[in-house]
């Protein structure tokens, strides 16, 4: 059976990652980070390593060992932890960030890539296994938007893809051609919670890849959470880029959606 490495972050996608990767007949070793990855990661992978975001150097070390040479990352770090006691008092971590230019996410995951590839570790598209879940152009929801709605939509969709260029983030919300809020390192989530706030709902929120995202990391992901997050946001519709958005509780999400009147789009 054939070993295949896991970077394990939050939420649900690496535990739908060991899923898939089962279907396939594939030997799982997850390396959890601890604070980030749900402890279902147990049950799931076929070998679970819990790491503290300080001992990131055994991650080669790990893999090395266990005879891994293919892995994927799946789920996220939170952003968050950059400013935490942790990072600050690990030398190591400390050295890493010291050495790059800034501390973009691209910046960031492209510095991990690297070191994992100098060591002979090929890093796979994080939606390996995955591609089920990323929605073709179209509308998903039974509703869609009106005119004024569709402008709103591909209006964001060019922010949201100026705010990836410039490696901001991916999400944008926007009411009647008017910019709400801007994603960065707070997570679509708490965008949503906060453009909600300011334009007391009616909002569209446009979820895209950055215009040279790089699938092995930092790949857009959205599921039932968010669709949740819309809802209470008193929110109109959701746009998401087609063929490069993972769509985590796709019929749990829609059908929440259309029951609410939520409208979801692929464009």
């Amino acid at each position: 059976m054939e070993k295949i490495g896991l970077i394990a972050g939050n939420r649900k996608f690496p535990l739908l990652f060991c899923e898939a990767a089962k279907r396939k007949e594939y030997f799982i070793i997850a390396i959890a980070i601890k604070g980030d990855t749900s402890a279902r990661i147990n049950k799931l992978a076929d070998k679970t390593y819990w790491l503290k975001l300080s001992e990131f150097k055994r991650l080669v070390e790990i893999f090395k060992a266990e005879g891994v040479k293919k892995i994927v990352m799946a789920g996220q770090i939170s952003p968050a932890r950059l400013f935490s006691r942790e990072v600050r008092q690990s030398p190591d971590l400390q050295q890493i960030l010291s050495s790059i230019k800034n501390k973009k996410a691209d910046t960031i995951f492209g510095v991990i890539a690297g070191k994992l590839e100098d060591a002979g570790l090929e890093l796979l598209n994080s939606a390996t296994f995955m591609e089920g879940l990323l929605p073709k152009k179209g509308t998903l929801t039974q509703g869609e938007p009106d005119k004024a709605g569709w402008e709103d939509v591909y209006f964001g969709f060019e922010l949201a893809k100026a705010a990836g260029a410039l490696d901001i983030g991916q999400t944008v919300a926007v009411k009647d051609k008017a910019i709400v809020a801007v994603e960065a390192l707070e997570g679509t989530d708490k965008l949503i919670r906060r453009a909600g706030k300011i334009a007391r709902g009616g909002i569209t929120v446009i979820k895209v890849a950055k215009p040279r995202q790089d699938m092995r990391f930092d790949i857009p992901v959205v599921g039932l959470k968010t669709v949740q997050s819309l809802i209470k946001a008193g929110a109109k519709c959701l746009a998401i880029e087609a063929d490069k958005t993972l769509f985590i509780d796709r019929l749990a999400a829609v059908k929440l959606a259309d029951k609410k009147g939520l409208a979801i789009v692929s464009v």
